[in-house]
């Protein structure tokens, strides 16, 4: 039955990004909020875009998401460096308790890198890698923990879905884990609606995304459920447009993670960002 619902909203998320592309008369608002790794992106899924591709040559984002299910909390503060408008770097520290009846370390960091390629249309296209260092702190990491690298390729259109200004992003990549192979293809998809912009300006979106993969390999169990399909869905509030100010950045998220999985968890975090240069 799951495997059904999983189907059906990976079919409705598909059917939104064809109206969105078909009807690309107008570019939506794009907030280029915070991703739980640092990227630039939507919930588990990096986008194409990079945090100040348009408005500073150098930029400066500062996040945090709690993620939290079943009486347990993870942390993960993260930052990203924007250079030369099509440049992105971001590091993210994901601060998990340990598993029950472990008393080790459970924490993870992600090293990110993307680079935006030159838009000759209104897409953007993203080359982007990741590096996860799993167990930080612990005991004996190198025997109890493998690391992991991620490639990817992100591509965000812009469009419109029922008048309303929209954004969706297809992520393809492949992770390589150590010591395992034959890994399957790493897929996402993933949708930004802008909801009732004239009476909102433009603050209020509504963001889902679904995927084979999530921010981290060794997610918290507790609120994102390994190996399995993932989706995440909530509101993102972009504060910045209500100052119309370029080269400031201010959005809350408030989502439901693993929304499909009995162990579903609850998160909430933003982003702080400005144009330096």
């Amino acid at each position: 039955m799951k495997n059904v619902r999983i189907f059906t909203i990976a079919l409705v998320i598909m059917v939104l990004g064809v109206g969105s592309l078909a009807a690309q008369t107008s570019a939506a608002t794009s907030l280029k909020g915070m991703s739980f790794s640092g990227s630039t992106g939507l919930y588990s899924i990096p986008s194409g875009r990079v945090a100040w591709e348009r408005t500073a040559d150098v930029g400066l984002d500062i996040g945090y998401h709690l993620i939290t299910g079943d009486s347990q909390t993870t942390h993960v503060p993260k930052v990203a460096l924007t250079l030369f408008k099509f440049l992105e770097m971001n590091f993210a520290a994901d601060m998990q308790p340990a598993p029950p009846n472990d008393a080790d370390s459970n924490s993870n960091a992600i090293i990110g890198i993307k680079f935006q390629f030159p838009q000759s249309t209104r897409a953007a296209v993203a080359l982007g890698f990741n590096y996860q260092a799993h167990g930080v702190g612990a005991d004996d990491r190198s025997d109890r923990y493998d690391d992991a690298g991620q490639l990817y390729v992100a591509v965000t259109y812009p469009g419109k879905f029922f008048d309303w200004p929209a954004e969706t992003t297809v992520v393809l990549g492949y992770t390589f884990y150590e010591n395992h192979t034959n890994r399957g293809i790493d897929y996402g998809m993933g949708f930004d609606l802008v909801l009732l912009p004239s009476v909102f300006s433009n603050m209020v979106h509504w963001i889902l995304d679904f995927s084979n993969f999530t921010y981290v390999n060794w997610p918290p169990y507790y609120a994102l459920n390994s190996n399995r399909g993932y989706l995440n869905t909530g509101l993102r509030f972009n504060f910045a447009s209500i100052i119309r100010q370029p080269k400031f950045k201010f959005a809350l998220d408030i989502l439901m993670t693993d929304a499909f999985d009995e162990n579903r968890g609850f998160s909430f975090g933003g982003v702080f960002g400005v144009g330096l240069k």
